[in-house]
């Protein structure tokens, strides 16, 4: 309930001196009332008009409504603040389980990336159906031909799944994020490697390396791009090439089918098979696709490769996004309630 008592006193200023009233009426004034008459003596600038008093009324009520909003602004960004806050700390352990998993596992990267891949470019735009929404995992969509192999990547998810829902306060992670934030990992874990490279196997120098001048910071709008929804269901077959057996027109139609484009293929020739070399020689006989393959192998060589890092993660938090309606509270949970009574003090 909005309350104006608060705001009488400031209306008085707008009352006129006694000087001008005169009795308005015999009848003697009720408790709560204020009779007054204005003398006709008065003139326009002097006399006291209803539009006064309803200008004052409206600007107090004005006052006391946005005092009031206010509070409520204050309450619900705490609450989102709170809710960023769990969110990140999930993801921040989701992100932790999956790199020990690589680490232990570095020859399943490639897998991982083709899982990503696969489960991503179902998405068909006629039908807003498909996406990354994890019907990868279905037995029946694991096992076409196009997904031949990555069974493995497959369990080593459903391991770290176990161990991330174990610890997870506000509910089990999808698959969709799962596989997705795996490949995120997965591309990072090369970017480090490439890192460490450079400085000739030195693990500390390659990682100070990669901090210093890495795309680490380019990850933010894919990491906000967490909580997506799982399908319930195999999506339709026909959708994914077998990216070994593809010619490069088919994998540019494809590419094409969901908004990319011959850079985006040659940016993404990772994830279209083990043996990355071998991809982009391919790639590189179509002219399209050819000065784009040109652009990212001279960018790797630099110390930086800023082109190269950039343009995948841009790709790759596209290609993560494709028809999913992103759940902006998931893995949020109510604050435990600490009982006062009970604090010793």
């Amino acid at each position: 309930m909005v309350s104006f008592a608060s705001t009488l006193p400031s209306l008085v200023s707008f009352i006129p001196s006694p000087s001008y009233i005169t009795n308005a009426s015999r009848q003697p004034p009720q408790p709560g009332m204020i009779c007054c008459k204005f003398g006709s003596e008065l003139n326009n600038e002097d006399r006291f008009h209803r539009r006064d008093i309803l200008q004052s009324v409206g600007a107090a009520v004005g006052m006391d409504l946005i005092a009031r909003s206010s509070a409520f602004i204050e309450v619900a960004n705490a609450a989102d603040l709170i809710q960023r806050r769990q969110r990140s700390d999930f993801q921040s352990k989701i992100k932790l389980t999956l790199y020990d998993a690589i680490k232990a596992n570095p020859d399943i990267i490639p897998s991982l990336l083709t899982l990503a891949l696969n489960d991503a470019i179902t998405y068909d735009k006629a039908t807003k159906t498909g996406g990354p929404n994890g019907s990868i995992r279905f037995s029946s969509e694991i096992s076409r031909p196009e997904n031949k192999g990555l069974d493995a990547a497959l369990n080593l998810l459903e391991e770290s799944k176990k161990v991330i829902d174990l610890d997870s306060k506000g509910g089990p992670i999808s698959y969709a994020d799962l596989i997705q934030f795996a490949a995120q990992s997965a591309v990072k874990s090369t970017f480090i490697a490439s890192a460490i490279s450079k400085c000739g196997g030195n693990v500390e120098k390659g990682t100070l390396l990669y901090s210093a001048y890495g795309s680490n910071g380019q990850w933010g709008q894919f990491d906000r791009i967490f909580g997506r929804s799982d399908a319930q269901e195999p999506d339709p077959e026909g959708r994914v090439p077998q990216w070994d057996k593809a010619s490069v027109q088919e994998m540019k139609d494809k590419f094409k089918a969901v908004g990319l484009g011959p850079r985006q293929l040659a940016v993404m020739s990772s994830f279209l098979g083990p043996d990355q070399a071998a991809t982009e020689a391919l790639l590189a006989s179509d002219p399209e696709v050819l000065p784009w393959i040109q652009k990212y192998q001279r960018s790797r060589e630099t110390v930086s490769r800023t082109d190269y890092e950039v343009d995948l993660i841009t790709t790759v938090t596209k290609l993560s996004s494709l028809g999913q309606v992103i759940n902006y509270e998931a893995y949020t949970y109510p604050p435990r309630k600490i009982d006062v009574t009970k604090l010793k003090l």
